[in-house]
């Protein structure tokens, strides 16, 4: 009897491999984590020694986070919005990146309920009315103008991105923002053409990726942060998640999907796991305000323990029932790991606490020097956000503001 055929080779993980129009030099993406470093909602020199770090480090692309679509979808007023003015900061950014040989995305979004409508000073925008804890203050309940709004508005901050030399587009579709709110059951009490049925649900996250991919064709590459569930009850779960996730694969908008989990607006750690930085948070607040978060934000502020590729399992129904690659989030802090997800049929990694401690990590993988990141999962870095993100461990003072 004939030897059955060896199974193919896993990728290799360092090696080249094509994103849409693109070709990364490795399989690891810098996740988008807020960097905290643009107080005037423009381009600073450390957002862009932020992005050059891990893009000198090593990885195959870096992804710039949170480029909001309008000015009251960014989550606070110190955030970028998408607008002309934006360009030119932004187009020094990715000339930085470039030069160290990696490739850079942005995303885009609109943070919906998450969004801090105090800071912004103007109304958050959700599916439907409810209170808010992260402005104090009841959202509005987006009408169908502001929707399609919203939605033209992320064709529009794709067109710019690509003039600012980005070689790809994420499409915040997570977290409970502006389009995973319209998904959840949970947010969303609509009774009209954008509630209700999971299609109907789903209206504004396809029709924010077709505007995207008809505004960039084939320049760039397009991609989605898509939850796979919200860790909420009554959120969405995977199985309405998955759904969305072929729908995505069949409309052709997307090159590829990053797979996520949690809510921003109700439950964050869901996401991050590990130590849930309770003290850290209320250190960042005034006095009066302190003492309120040390006595109620162990409600916010869920500890989970921390595993490695702890979104691995929820994965793998995704990898299992689509053919579009697949970007592993969650956990990925040994290079083991990331050839466990290259081996389980993922096309990418995406790290993000790992490449905050080592920004030149790959390289060490590389070189041979190192197989696993410092980084202890802490979350102490979550809170800097407020003064310059960082890891703490390894810059314990705040930077300086600007």
């Amino acid at each position: 009897m004939a030897a059955a055929p060896a199974a193919p080779a896993a990728p290799d993980v360092l090696a080249p491999a094509r994103l849409g129009p693109l070709t990364l030099r490795n399989r690891i993406v810098k996740a988008a984590t807020f960097e905290g470093a643009t107080p005037d909602g423009l381009v600073t020199d450390r957002l862009v020694d932020y992005h050059r770090g891990p893009a000198a480090g090593g990885v195959g692309m870096t992804t710039v986070a949170y480029l909001a679509v309008a000015p009251e979808g960014r989550t606070e007023r110190r955030q970028i919005w998408m607008r002309p003015e934006a360009v030119p900061g932004l187009r020094r950014l990715t000339e930085a990146v470039h030069a160290e040989g990696a490739a850079v995305a942005a995303q885009i979004g609109h943070a919906g309920p998450v969004a801090n409508a105090a800071s912004n000073r103007r109304p958050a925008l959700a599916p439907t009315r409810r209170f808010s804890p992260l402005g104090m203050r009841t959202t509005r309940a987006a009408t169908e103008s502001d929707i399609e709004r919203i939605i033209a508005a992320h064709g529009e901050a794709a067109r710019l991105a690509v003039d600012a030399g980005f070689d790809a587009v994420e499409i915040h579709l997570g977290h409970n923002y502006f389009a995973s709110a319209f998904l959840s059951p949970r947010l969303n009490r609509r009774r009209d053409r954008y509630g209700g049925s999971l299609a109907n649900r789903a209206t504004v996250a396809r029709d924010a990726a077709r505007a995207v991919r008809d505004a960039v064709g084939d320049r760039v590459a397009v991609t989605a942060k898509l939850n796979m569930d919200d860790g909420v009850p009554g959120g969405i779960w995977l199985d309405e998640s998955l759904q969305l996730a072929r729908w995505l694969q069949d409309d052709g908008t997307v090159d590829a999907l990053e797979l996520t989990a949690g809510s921003s607006l109700l439950n964050p750690m869901y996401l991050f796991r590990g130590g849930a930085p309770l003290r850290d948070f209320a250190a960042t607040f005034p006095r009066p305000q302190r003492l309120g978060v040390l006595a109620l934000g162990g409600r916010f502020l869920i500890e989970y323990p921390y595993e490695e590729a702890y979104l691995l399992d929820s994965a793998r129904q995704f990898r299992a029932e689509l053919d579009l690659p697949l970007i592993l989030l969650g956990g990925i802090a040994d290079l083991a790991t990331a050839r466990r997800a290259m081996a389980e049929g993922f096309d990418f990694v995406a790290m993000g606490r790992a490449l905050l401690r080592e920004p030149d990590l790959v390289n060490r993988y590389r070189a041979g020097t190192s197989s696993t990141s410092l980084c202890v999962h802490c979350n102490r870095c979550m809170p800097t956000i407020y003064t310059g993100t960082r890891c703490v461990l390894v810059d314990p003072e705040p930077l300086p503001r600007i």
